[in-house]
């Protein structure tokens, strides 16, 4: 009973934390945070298990519904056979990389520096740097430089606005009167 409320109170203190401040969060369970990390819409426990096994570079963007986990408890069901059964790696984010919606990344994941991993995608594989990868499984889409030149001639150029003045011209744009 008493580890029950002891773990009630942690999860409301960690809930309370990831929301007002998601750096400080990252730092308490003890992930290795090496710049600049931005989590949005973040969930305690997304981090899995052994949030220790995780570097995270500088500039990073996690979106919502991500998940990082460090082992595969397949193994449990083998440990009758194989008592010391266990596969639990590291997980490793380089620089100026952009995580999409609901990906999860897999065991022993290195993730290079300039990639940028599209919404959904299930990394189980090693990421090199400087491109788009998505999918499940995450598979390379293109270049970064082919990338930029795309999203370049595509732009609405609203890029460097904030919050509400963002909000509104992009609703001048569309046409929507709110």
């Amino acid at each position: 009973m008493i580890m029950t409320l002891q773990n009630l109170f942690k999860r409301i203190y960690l809930g309370l934390i990831i929301k007002l401040n998601p750096y400080k969060y990252m730092q308490i369970i003890g992930i290795n945070l090496k710049g600049d990390v931005h989590l949005y819409a973040a969930k305690v426990g997304m981090f899995g298990t052994e949030p220790w096994l995780i570097s995270i570079g500088d500039n990073v963007h996690i979106t919502a519904n991500c998940e990082f986990i460090t082992h595969d408890g397949g193994t449990l069901i083998l440990r009758d056979k194989v008592p010391d059964l266990e596969l639990t790696f590291p997980i490793n984010i380089g620089n100026n990389v952009y995580i999409g919606y609901g990906s999860t990344i897999l065991p022993g994941v290195n993730i290079g520096d300039n990639v940028i991993v599209g919404a959904g995608s299930i990394v189980n594989k090693d990421l090199p740097s400087n491109a788009v990868y998505a999918g499940v499984p995450c598979k390379f889409i293109k270049t970064i430089d082919e990338y930029l030149e795309k999203a370049q001639k595509r732009s609405l150029k609203f890029g460097h606005l904030k919050g509400l003045e963002k909000e509104l011209e992009l609703k001048k744009y569309y046409h929507i009167d709110v």
